[in-house]
C-alpha cells in the first residue's frame, strides 16, 4: 500500500476494501517508486518553460464566450495575439476549454479548465476510481493492459473529436508544427490523456509538450510509461502539500508518469516558486511522500509559478 495512506487506514479497513474491490471491477496494486534526489530548476526555467502554460491554464477557468473573444480580463491580457479557434464547456460534464493559435511561439494550444475550486476533491468525475480499458478509437496504440480512470476518460471523449480536428485544421491554416497541452487539476488529467491522444494521431513532425498542474493520477503503470514513451516532453507540476496529486491512490493501481516538477515553496513577496525536478515515478522526496494528514487544499489552487492561481478570480465577472 502507498505509503501516504497507511496512517489513514487500519488494517481491518484494508481488509474490506482488499475483499470488497474485485467486486466493483477495483485493482489493487503498487506502481514503481523512486527516492532519487531532486534537482534545482533554475528560475529562468520556471519562466520559460512553466508560466506560460501557466497562464493558458489560468484562462480555461474563464467563461467561453469571453475567451472566443479573448476578452477574459488579466488572463487573456498577458498573452496577447493569441487567436481562439474553438471554445466550450458547460461547467458541467463538459468542463471548459479552448483550441488557441499562439502566433508568439508558434503553436497551436489546448487548455482545459479544473475542477470547481469550491468542489475540489469532491467532483464526481474526480470520484470514480473505476479503472476500464483505453478507448482504441481515441488511443489506437494502448494495449489492453493500458487501464484509465473511468471518469477521466469519459469527461476526455467527450470533447476529443473537437479538440483533434480543430487542431488538425490550427497546424494546417498556420504551419505551425509544435501543440501545448495544458490544464490544472482535472483539466490536468484531460489535457494529459489529450497530449497521448494526440501524439498518436498526428504526424511525427509535429511536436507535442504537455505541462499540466495539479494533476490527479490517470491511469495505471502501463498507462504511466505509455504516456511516458509517447510524449517525453511532459512534465506535472506539484505544489507544496496539495492532496490531489496524490488521489486516487497508489494502491488502487494508479500511477503518475515521470516528469514531476515539485514546488517546495513560494515567495509571497515575489511569487518565485523554488522548484525541483524529481527523477523516475513517484518520487518520495517529492508529492509521494506528502502525508494526506497534513495537506493543503490553497496548495492546489497556489499559487503556483509567478504569482498564477487558479480559478475564476483573474476573470471578468
Amino acid at each position: 500500500m502507498t505509503r501516504i495512506f497507511k496512517p489513514l487506514l487500519g488494517l481491518a479497513a484494508l481488509a474490506a476494501i482488499t475483499r470488497a474491490a474485485p467486486l466493483f471491477g477495483i485493482n489493487l496494486g503498487s506502481g514503481d517508486e523512486s527516492d532519487g534526489k531532486p534537482a534545482a530548476v533554475s528560475q529562468g526555467d520556471v519562466t520559460s518553460t512553466l508560466v506560460r502554460p501557466a497562464q493558458f491554464s489560468r484562462a480555461a477557468y474563464c467563461s467561453a464566450a469571453s475567451v472566443t473573444n479573448w476578452s477574459c480580463g488579466e488572463s487573456c491580457d498577458v498573452l496577447p495575439n493569441v487567436k481562439v479557434l474553438a471554445a466550450g464547456g458547460d461547467d458541467g460534464a463538459i468542463p471548459g476549454f479552448f483550441i488557441a493559435s499562439d502566433p508568439d511561439t508558434e503553436t497551436i494550444v489546448v487548455a482545459h479548465q479544473g475542477t470547481d475550486p469550491k468542489k475540489v476533491l469532491s467532483i464526481a468525475n474526480d470520484l470514480q476510481f473505476l479503472q476500464v480499458n483505453a478507448n482504441t478509437t481515441l488511443f489506437p496504440q494502448a494495449s489492453d493492459d493500458v487501464k484509465l480512470h473511468s471518469g477521466f476518460q469519459d469527461t476526455q471523449g467527450r470533447t476529443a473529436d473537437l479538440v483533434l480536428s480543430t487542431v488538425q485544421a490550427g497546424l494546417s491554416s498556420t504551419g505551425f508544427k509544435k501543440v501545448l497541452v495544458t490544464g490544472h487539476s482535472l483539466g490536468a488529467a484531460v489535457a494529459s490523456l489529450d497530449a497521448a491522444m494526440l501524439r498518436m494521431a498526428l504526424p511525427q513532425d509535429v511536436a507535442i509538450n504537455a505541462v499540466v498542474f495539479g494533476l490527479p493520477r490517470v491511469g495505471n503503470q502501463d498507462w504511466a510509461d505509455l504516456l511516458s514513451s509517447m510524449v517525453p516532453d511532459f512534465a506535472h507540476v506539484t505544489n507544496q502539500d496539495d492532496p490531489v496529486p496524490n488521489v486516487p491512490p497508489q494502491f488502487l493501481d494508479f500511477q503518475h508518469p515521470p516528469g514531476e516538477l515539485h514546488i517546495e515553496a513560494v515567495d509571497d513577496k515575489t511569487g518565485d516558486a523554488q522548484v525541483v525536478a524529481c527523477p523516475g515515478q513517484e518520487n518520495d522526496n517529492c508529492a509521494a511522500g506528502n502525508s494526506l494528514l497534513d495537506t493543503s487544499i490553497p496548495n492546489h489552487l497556489g499559487p503556483y509559478v509567478n504569482g498564477i492561481s487558479f480559478g475564476d478570480k483573474a476573470c471578468p465577472n
